[in-house]
């Protein structure tokens, strides 16, 4: 059983554009239920989708719990529950994309129990439709933060 049910969703406009992502947490057995969402002003939806997951993770307060993270990001899902993630930590990230932020979600990911499970999306799934919302929600917000890592290595191969 899990203790909290953590929805997320990422989206960009352009794909690189602007972009943002939404998150839905909802602690199980409680009507305990927080949304968030950011928006940038130059990044990719694989980077929202991934930052998504990585913010809701970090708004938890205490090690250990145990949470499902419900996605549709094939992205995120497949590079965990395949394991090719660890893969790619042991060869150092090297030639693949977004390693900044796939560091920073491992050291979230290894202080809890977490399992995955893919959506469709756009598949009238309430919370994923909502997160959808709060990612697009985002990317039109005015004075959009700074993806700094994506804006200073975009042309890069990394």
């Amino acid at each position: 059983m899990h203790q909290i049910h953590l929805y997320t969703d990422g989206a960009a406009k352009g794909n690189p554009g602007p972009g943002g992502y939404g998150v839905v947490l909802e602690q199980v057995g409680t009507n305990y239920r927080k949304e968030f969402f950011e928006g940038f002003r130059l990044t990719t939806n694989n980077r929202m989708e991934l930052l998504a997951v990585i913010e809701g993770l970090e708004k938890l307060r205490q090690p250990g719990m145990t949470v499902l993270v419900v996605s549709d990001s094939k992205y995120v899902v497949d590079a965990v529950v395949k394991g090719w993630l660890l893969d790619w930590e042991k060869k150092g990230f090297k030639g693949k994309k977004n390693p900044d932020l796939w560091i920073r979600f491992l050291k979230q990911f290894r202080q809890h129990k977490v399992d995955f499970q893919w959506v469709k999306g756009h598949n009238n799934h309430p919370q994923n439709e909502r997160c959808d919302q709060l990612a697009v929600m985002g990317s039109m917000q005015p004075n959009l933060s700074v993806d700094t890592y994506y804006e200073q290595h975009q042309n890069e191969l990394f």
